[in-house]
Formats: structure tokens, C-alpha cells, sequence
């Protein structure tokens, strides 16, 4: 079996209270969001009824990724389980059966002005991942 290397902090609770940006790609990078963005932004809305203590505070589809901030407060989850369930939720729902890269990025806010900046970065990259989007495939 390939070993893979966990890209999380090592000894840091993910369910320790306070935000978390995160960023889920589809596999291949293939812009599967064009077809489920619905679906999938309807799951992504109904992870805090499922996991006490877990809010959404911002997030953006691209094509190929969803960026999210996730809100723990007193959560009775770890990070990555929401992140799985998410990711079984769409796969199942979609019929998509390779709908997501293995993995996920995540990155621990620790200050206003950083939260600040992620929106502003969130808000920012659907367009920036447009003008890169036709600049490799030539769409006009």
C-alpha cells in the first residue's frame, strides 16, 4: 500500500473551537460544479444540521472547487469528518463515482485580519479562475 503524507498538523485538535478555511477539489480537476453546483451547494448547506456546533460562514463553487469557511463553535466533530461526509453525500447523490481529489487543503484562521483576507481571496478567485480558465483552453 502507498503511504501518503498527511498534510494536517500533527497533535492539533480539529475540532477545537474557531474557523477553518478549506478547499476541496474534484478529481482529474475536472469542472464537475458546471453540472452539480446545486446539488452540491444544498449539502454543503445542511452539514450544520447534521453536526451540532458547525456553521458555514463563507464559501464559493468554482468549476473544479469549493472553497469554504467552516464556523466550530463548541462542534461535537472533527474537521475531517465533515469534510467526509460532505464528500460521500455529493459522490452518492451525484452518481458521480470519482467526483473528488482524496484529499482536502485546509488552514487554521487565527485572526480577523487573516479571516478578512480569505473572504477577500474567496471572493476574488472565481474570477481569477476564469480569466487562467480560458487563457490554457482558449474559450472565448
Amino acid at each position: 500500500m502507498k503511504y501518503r503524507k498527511s498534510i494536517r498538523l500533527k497533535n492539533y485538535n480539529y475540532a477545537n473551537n474557531g474557523f477553518y478555511f478549506v478547499t476541496i477539489c474534484t478529481a482529474m480537476r475536472k469542472p464537475l460544479f458546471e453540472i452539480y453546483k446545486s446539488g452540491a451547494e444544498k449539502l454543503l448547506l445542511a452539514l450544520p444540521e447534521r453536526f451540532n456546533g458547525v456553521k458555514i460562514d463563507y464559501y464559493k463553487f468554482g468549476k473544479e472547487h469549493l472553497h469554504v469557511i467552516f464556523i466550530f463553535d463548541n462542534a461535537n466533530v472533527r474537521l475531517g469528518q465533515v469534510i467526509r461526509t460532505y464528500k460521500a453525500l455529493v459522490t452518492k447523490t451525484t452518481g458521480h463515482k470519482n467526483f473528488w481529489e482524496w484529499n482536502y487543503y485546509e488552514h487554521i484562521i487565527r485572526n480577523e485580519k487573516a479571516l478578512y483576507n480569505i473572504r477577500k481571496y474567496i471572493d476574488e478567485h472565481p474570477l481569477k479562475e476564469e480569466i487562467n480558465w480560458k487563457e490554457i483552453y482558449g474559450e472565448k
